[in-house]
Parts: C-alpha cells; structure tokens; sequence
C-alpha cells in the first residue's frame, strides 16, 4: 500500500455463501505460480488476454484490480477509494466480471482479485455505481459506529495501535475487531467467491490485526481460498510481515527494492543465495515481484523505465526458485497519479501507452520455463564476481544473464541431457554436449534461458 494510493474496494454485505463448485482451487505456488497483474484493466480486456496470452504462455493467475465500486474521478486510486461493495467500479460491471472469470477458467487462468477491506473512502459524494456516500457513512453498508475511533492519519510506525487503528493517508479506516464489520467483508469476499474467484491480494493487511483478517478468512465459504497479503517490510517497525504467514502468502518488498539495488549499483553475483540466505520469509510463503502499482510510481524499485535492466531482473526472478512471482503489467505515466488510459480499455499491447509487460518476449517465454524447471534445484552455478551469473536448474533448465556493458563468449556447465535446445530469449539453437557443455556469447544485457520443456525453435 502507498500513500494515497491505497486500496479500498471491499464488501458487498450479501454474502453468497456457496462457491462455484467449477471454480479452481487456488493455493500458490502451484504447478504454475506466476501471476499476470493487469492493473487498472478493464474486465473485458483482461478476459480476451487470458484467453489469447496468459493462458498459452503458462500463466497460473491473472490478478485484477479492486472490482468495488469507489469514489469518482480519472486517477488510478480512486480505485482504492471503495464507497460499496457493489460491483460497480469503472473497469466494469458485475456481468462483466463474472464474463471474465468464465472466459480466464476456460484458458486455465485462475483469478486473483485485489480486495479492499482496511478502509472506505474519503470525502464524499457519489461513487461510480451511484451510491451516495460521505466519509463514514455509506448507506446500507457502514456507519460511524462502524469505524476505528482513531480518525487521524497514521504519523507512528513504531507503534502498533496507530499504524492499525489510525486512517492510512486520511481513509475512512474499518473497526475489524467488530462483528459487523467482519460479516460485511466476508459478505463482500464471499460474493466473489461464489462467482468463481480464486484468491485475494489483500490490501493494505499491515493495517488489520493479523487475527481479524484470519476471523474474517474462516467466515469464508472456502476458508483455505489462496490469500496473498500486503505487509510492507520496515525495520524496526511494530508491525512485521511474519505476522501474518498464518492466514497465507505476503508479498515480500524487500526481494523487489534489493533487486533494484543490487542491478544498479552492487554486483549479480551476490544473488547466489537470494531469498532467504539474504533474511527474507519462507519461500513457500512469499510473493515476489520487480515492481508494483506502487513502487514504480514511489522509485523504490525498477520499473519500465529502465529498459534492459528491468527486462533482466524479470528473468532473473522467473528462473529463480523463491517466492511466488508477479509480473506488473501498467501503463506508461509521467503523472504518478494519472489513471489508465482509455479508461482501462486496452484495445492492442503497446498501443496507447498500454506496456503489456507480461507480454515482453523476454518476460513471456520465462514463464514456460519457470513452470518446466519446478522443484529443481539450483544448481551449476558461475558468476565473473561481477554482473554476469549463470545458474541452472537441476537437470531442466539453465539461464545466463550477462549486465556487463560489453558482450561475454564462454563455455557454461550444465546438468542438461545432451541434445538441442532453443534459447527462448531470442529463439536460437543451443547445443549441448555430451557432458552438459555449451558455448555461447551474450550480447550487453541480454540472457539466454534454455529447457527441457522446448528442445527446438
């Protein structure tokens, strides 16, 4: 969650309470973890991309933004700004919504929705569904009895009852301790749930109690439904990402800002232990990513903007066996506020400012072999002592990455049966001989990744 662009799309109070029996069981990381975020996409848009990208390139999941309906107006949190639980916001309706859980189960893509339950609104007015609303009163929804007492902004990040019972950035912050509030928000989950939804990004977790999200979890109708929270990592502050591995994944912020660091300023060669040997949660519980909504907007991580660099450590995270990976897939900004163009109607990739990242050659054809190396081993792995790496895994797979500034010839180590392989970063033939050998020259930053799941081009 960031400054003012925190989430808030929550509940809509009648609450489904039957699941569709149809629906996929999602719990990454599975057979295939990686996730398409297809920010402020509108559902239309996101269905016919499950069906002509995500799904035959391997992609597990696609996660949508908050479908709740929120506060007017062009920037992109006002999606964050839920004022019902309505689905009714400005990607689309609840027929809508429901066309594109339907049209990504039918392509094998499970569907993650980011869920704004910290917080209302601020302000008041009219939402984009129509709903009257002032801060603290949302008719048929919440009242004042609703809301934490505190009602100024979080300043204290060092202690607990401030960060979970103040406003973050001047929201209307949710009591969850109470009943009410907890039913209301499993209501709203629930709806999702029953039309076909397999997993939340839970916004802005940090500032809910660990155990309230974990009631409101096991008021579910599939209480073991797949839950990916936010809890930004801060040292030394009162409330820790750990807390919360009990109810399901946490994104891990950390693997994203030391990435940034380590590909401008440090060495590729001190990521051999990446993940845990560098202090960061369980790899079974994390969730990854190079940038998100947020941090490219804040700096604190890559972002498109960085070209190659950016491209490489999107390789590097889908061949590295830690976490579970999200591929941010934004538009191009110059106002970090500035909403999606056309609304969120992505009519081609690359037009229009759309930067369809998931859909990079380079990025794409790294989630097929993320998918056909799980559950090996790192293993075979070289580095210069610089900014050149290769590792591979186990008998399926090997990737160099080569962010030096000029070109490198070498012959790599592999444990790859002998044969011909194609490199799916340029789709060229690698060869490798009889004692797992190849020789091959990487251009200034570019990779080459081979595996077992594709042995000619």
């Amino acid at each position: 969650m960031a400054p003012r662009h925190l989430s808030a799309a929550v509940a809509l109070a009648a609450a489904a309470v039957v699941m569709n029996p149809t629906a996929a069981q999602a719990s990454p990381p599975g057979t295939k973890d990686v996730t398409a975020v297809l920010f402020e996409w509108k559902f239309a848009s996101v269905a016919r991309e499950c069906t002509t990208t995500l799904g035959p390139a391997g992609y597990g999941y696609v996660q949508v933004s908050p479908p709740a309906e929120h506060i007017q107006g062009p920037q992109w949190w006002t999606s964050y700004q839920p004022v019902s639980y309505k689905i009714a916001g400005r990607l689309g309706d609840r027929a809508a919504f429901q066309s594109m859980v339907n049209t990504c189960h039918a392509a094998g893509v499970k569907v993650v929705v980011d869920t704004v339950i910290n917080h209302m609104s601020a302000g008041s007015g009219t939402g984009t569904g129509g709903s009257s609303y002032t801060k603290y009163t949302y008719p048929g929804l919440y009242s004042s009895y609703d809301f934490d007492n505190c009602t100024a902004p979080i300043t204290n990040y060092q202690d607990r009852g401030n960060v979970q019972n103040c406003e973050l950035v001047g929201l209307a912050d949710l009591d969850t301790g109470e009943d009410y509030v907890r039913r209301a928000i499993a209501g709203y989950m629930n709806d999702l749930l029953s039309l076909g939804v397999d997993g939340f990004r839970v916004d802005a977790a940090k500032h809910m109690p660990a155990a309230d999200l974990a009631n409101i979890k096991s008021r579910l109708s599939n209480p073991s439904v797949y839950w990916k929270q936010e809890a930004i990592y801060g040292a030394g502050e009162a409330v820790q990402p750990t807390e919360y591995t009990g109810n399901g994944d946490v994104q891990e912020f950390r693997y994203a800002y030391d990435l940034k660091r380590v590909f401008n300023n440090e060495n590729l060669a001190y990521l051999k232990n990446y993940g845990e040997g560098w202090g960061y949660m369980s790899s079974g519980v994390s969730g990854v990513f190079v940038d998100n909504h947020d941090t490219e907007r804040n700096g604190s991580t890559l972002n498109y903007k960085d070209g190659a660099t950016y491209t490489l450590a999107n390789v590097f995270m889908l061949a590295w066996p830690y976490g579970a990976p999200d591929i941010n897939s934004g538009y191009e900004f110059t106002d970090p506020d500035a909403g999606p163009p056309n609304g969120g109607q992505v009519n081609a990739c690359w037009q229009d400012g759309w930067k369809c990242q998931h859909n990079w050659p380079e990025i794409k054809s790294m989630v097929a072999f993320r998918n056909a190396t799980r559950g090996q081993a790192v293993t075979n792995w070289w580095d210069n002592g610089g900014d050149a790496i290769a590792f591979g895994r186990g008998s399926k797979g090997f990737v160099a990455i080569n962010h030096e500034s000029g070109s490198l010839t070498r012959t790599y180590q592999t444990s790859l049966p002998a044969g011909t392989y194609c490199n799916v970063q340029n789709n060229t033939p690698v060869t490798v001989n009889s004692s797992g050998q190849f020789t091959a020259t990487l251009g200034s930053n570019t990779a080459l990744a081979i595996h077992a799941g594709k042995s000619g081009c």
